[in-house]
C-alpha cells in the first residue's frame, strides 16, 4: 500500500524548503566565497543572480513539483512524455548524492567543535587558538571522520520519521532560534573595534574585482544556497496539496535566504577586520572567526555553544534534504520502504564521503582541478551539475511541458505569470548556458 507523504501546513513547507535552501549555503560557504571573490562585488553579482535567475527557477521548480506529484526520476517523463528528460531526475540524484558526501564534512566538524566545547565547560579540555583548534579538527583523521559519520546518522534518523513527523515539525522551531542568534553575533560584531573597515569591504562594491570567474562563482552560490539544480526543491513542492501558494513561499525563501546570506557577512566581515584575519580564509572562515566574536562576549562560552547547537541545526535542515531526495525516488515515495533505505543510502554516503573528510589531512597532498577532493566535489556540484540540472529543466518547462498546467499552479493568471513563464523559455536557458560554457573557455 502507498503511503505517499504530505506537508501538513504552507508553513512548515516554507520553512522546510528555506531550511534546505539556507542551511550551510548561506552561513558557512556564502561568507568564505564573498572573501574570496572581492566582498561587495561578489556580493553584488550574488544579490542580481538570486533575484533574477534564482527566484525564477525557484517558481519553476515548485511549480513542476506541484504539478508532477512523483518522485523526480518518473516526473518528467510525465509531464513531457519524453522519457529523455528523466535524466534530468538522475542529474539531480547524483548532484545531492555528491553534495551530501562533502557536505556532511562540514556537518561533522560542528559535531566536533559541540564536543570540544562541552568538554572545555568541564575542564577536560583546555580551550586552544580558533586557528589550531580548526587545524586539528579537520586535519585529525579520526576527529574528521567520527563527525561525518555522527551528522549523517541524525539526519537519516530525521528522514527516516518521514516528512510530517521528522523533517516538517524539526523545521518550524530550528529556523527562527538560530535566526535571534544571529541577530545577537552581529551586534556584538559591529561594536568590535576596527568593525567599519569590514562592513566596508562586504558593502561597497568595487567593480574592479569583478572578474568573470567572480561570477561563475557567484551564480553557482546562488543554486547551492536556494538548492537549485538538483530537483530537491521539486521533490519538496510534490509534497504540496493543490491550495498551496507557491509564489509567496518562493518569494519568502528567497527572502529568508538573502537575509541570512547578509547576515553572515555582517557578523563575519567586520570580525575580520578587528582580529585582522584574511576573509580570504575559504572553507575555515566561519570556525576560525566567530569563536573570536564569543570570547568578546560576556558568558561567550554559553553563546558559542548555543550557537553551535542551532548552527547544526542549520546544518540538518539542508542535509535531510538532501537524503529526502534520494529516499523519494528509491522508495517511489511509498514512506513503508523509507526507513530501511534511509540507513542504506546514508551507508553509501559515508562511503563516498570518506575522501572529503580526509582531503584537509592524510589527502591533503592529493589536488588537482579545483584543488582538494574536496574543492573538486564542491566544484563538480556547484558548478557543473547544478546548472546543467538547472538549464535542462528550464529547456523540459519551457518547452515540453504544458505552459496552462505549469501556470495553473500559481493559482493565479496575472500578467507577471506570463512574463515569469516567457523567461524560463528563452531568457533563463541563454543566460545559464552562457555562464557555463564561459568558464570552460
Amino acid at each position: 500500500m502507498d503511503h505517499k507523504s504530505q506537508w501538513m501546513s504552507s508553513t512548515g513547507f516554507i520553512l522546510a524548503s528555506a531550511g534546505s535552501a539556507i542551511g550551510l549555503g548561506a552561513i558557512w560557504k556564502f561568507p568564505y566565497m564573498a572573501g574570496q571573490y572581492g566582498g561587495g562585488a561578489f556580493l553584488l553579482l550574488f544579490l542580481l543572480f538570486t533575484i533574477l535567475i534564482g527566484l525564477p527557477l525557484l517558481m519553476m521548480e515548485f511549480s513542476i513539483g506541484k504539478l508532477g506529484q512523483t518522485y523526480t526520476t518518473v516526473l518528467y517523463d510525465k509531464l513531457t512524455g519524453y522519457k529523455l528528460f528523466n535524466l534530468i531526475g538522475w542529474n539531480g540524484n547524483l548532484a545531492v548524492f555528491i553534495l551530501f558526501a562533502f557536505y556532511s564534512v562540514i556537518g561533522g566538524w560542528i559535531i566536533i567543535y559541540i564536543g570540544r566545547t562541552l568538554l572545555a565547560f568541564v575542564n577536560i579540555i583546555q580551550p586552544q587558538n580558533a586557528a589550531a583548534s580548526f587545524n586539528w579538527i579537520i586535519s585529525t583523521p579520526w576527529t574528521a571522520l567520527l563527525g561525518q559519520f555522527l551528522f549523517i546518522a541524525i539526519t537519516a534518523l530525521i528522514v527516516s520519521m518521514g516528512v510530517e513527523k521528522g523533517i516538517e515539525r524539526a523545521s518550524k522551531w530550528m529556523m527562527p532560534l538560530l535566526f535571534l542568534l544571529f541577530v545577537v553575533i552581529i551586534i556584538r560584531s559591529l561594536t568590535l573595534e576596527g568593525a567599519a573597515e569590514g562592513v566596508r569591504y562586504f558593502l561597497t562594491p568595487r567593480f574592479e574585482d569583478i572578474t568573470f570567474e567572480s561570477i561563475v562563482f557567484a551564480l553557482g552560490q546562488s543554486f547551492f544556497a536556494l538548492s537549485l539544480g538538483t530537483t530537491g526543491m521539486i521533490t519538496y513542492a510534490t509534497y504540496l496539496n493543490k491550495e498551496a501558494n507557491i509564489g509567496t513561499a518562493s518569494f519568502s525563501i528567497v527572502i529568508m535566504n538573502l537575509l541570512v546570506s547578509i547576515m553572515a557577512g555582517l557578523a563575519i566581515f567586520p570580525a575580520t577586520a578587528s582580529f585582522h584575519v584574511k576573509p580570504e580564509q575559504g572553507p575555515g572562515l566561519l570556525f576560525i572567526v566567530l569563536p573570536q566574536i564569543f570570547n568578546h562576549l560576556a558568558f561567550g562560552n554559553v553563546f558559542y555553544l548555543l550557537f553551535l547547537i542551532l548552527f547544526l541545526f542549520a546544518a540538518l535542515t539542508s542535509s535531510i534534504s538532501l537524503l529526502e531526495l534520494n529516499i523519494s525516488n528509491v522508495t517511489k515515495n511509498d514512506n513503508s520502504q523509507r526507513r530501511r533505505w534511509s540507513l542504506l543510502l546514508s551507508a553509501f554516503i559515508i562511503i563516498a564521503g570518506i575522501p572529503a573528510a580526509l582531503s584537509f589531512g592524510v589527502l591533503n597532498d592529493i589536488r588537482f582541478g579545483a584543488g582538494t577532493i574536496f574543492d573538486n566535489m564542491d566544484y563538480l556540484v556547484s558548478n557543473i551539475l547544478m546548472p546543467l540540472g538547472a538549464l535542462t529543466t528550464t529547456i523540459a518547462c519551457g518547452h515540453f511541458m504544458d505552459k496552462d498546467a505549469i501556470i495553473s499552479q500559481f493559482n493565479s493568471k496575472t500578467k507577471t505569470i506570463s512574463v515569469w513563464f516567457i523567461a524560463i523559455k528563452y531568457i533563463l536557458p541563454a543566460v545559464i548556458l552562457l555562464v557555463f560554457i564561459m568558464q570552460f573557455i
